[in-house]
């Protein structure tokens, strides 16, 4: 594993810096052929996958929302619906979510986004100290508090996360 100790700037860390939130920034070799972009940070950063956050975007068909779920679960796609009020909701197309980020798929942070959306993080977060999200780019994460992340998004923490085995 190697981690880079460069800061990096992302609008996700902007939008932190600027709100005084403290959070540790972590750097690490990305391999482009990995397409479980959570799956190989919390692997090369040592961490469990529980506590590695996966950012997901839905659509219900008239606008969009963020759903963060442990890269060690699944997205329950009806609680989501039913913490949002909304009865049909999909995974948004990924050009659509990436225009609507302004993030490339793999380093969609919930932090920073071009356009805010309605924001929804597994309840399990609350179990840790701190939680790790991308950081706005593939090999960048970011360790904050879930409380931090919450209020900085403006997310409601709710159980939508169905964990694998």
């Amino acid at each position: 594993m190697t981690r880079k100790t460069k800061p990096a700037t992302t609008p996700a860390t902007v939008q932190l810096d600027e709100a005084g939130v403290v959070y540790v920034a972590h750097s690490y070799d990305h391999d482009a052929r990995s397409t479980e972009y959570g799956a190989e940070a919390a692997s090369l950063l040592g961490i469990d996958p529980a506590q590695m956050f996966k950012t997901l975007i839905v659509n219900s068909g008239r606008d969009f929302a963020v759903a963060l779920v442990p890269v060690a679960a699944l997205l329950d796609i009806k609680a989501l619906g039913v913490v949002l009020s909304l009865k049909k909701l999909g995974m948004a197309d990924p050009a659509a979510a990436q225009r609507r980020t302004g993030y490339v798929l793999g380093g969609i942070s919930p932090l920073g986004q071009r356009t805010i959306s309605p924001t929804v993080i597994d309840a399990s977060a609350a179990d840790w100290a701190d939680i790790y999200v991308s950081g706005g780019r593939r090999g960048l994460s970011l360790q904050l508090s879930a409380r931090d992340l919450a209020l900085v998004t403006g997310a409601r923490l709710a159980p939508i996360a169905n964990f694998i085995g």
